[in-house]
């Protein structure tokens, strides 16, 4: 980059800043969101939470379903299981 095009560039220097760190953390989020290890930890969490009588039976139904689906997208692959867009 030319001393030229940077200064004419820097008044939006912090937008592409902030565009960064936005994609840096829709990417962590994405990781997590579709990491095995961490479905496998909602569901324990989830199970503890249902035996301590802190949700209902269909409360736990439901969310249990929901991350199953959540696990087995991420076996299959995003080509077969991306259907949780809701």
């Amino acid at each position: 980059m030319g001393l030229i095009t940077g200064l004419l560039t820097l008044p939006v220097a912090p937008v592409r800043g902030v565009i960064w760190v936005a994609e840096k953390l829709h990417d962590a989020a994405e990781r997590e969101l579709h990491d095995p290890a961490v479905l496998r930890a909602q569901l324990a969490v989830l199970n503890q939470e249902f035996e301590a009588g802190d949700i209902t039976s269909d409360e736990f139904e439901r969310e249990e379903e929901r991350l199953l689906d959540r696990l087995h997208a991420v076996r299959v692959g995003p080509a077969h299981g991306d259907h949780e867009r809701r």
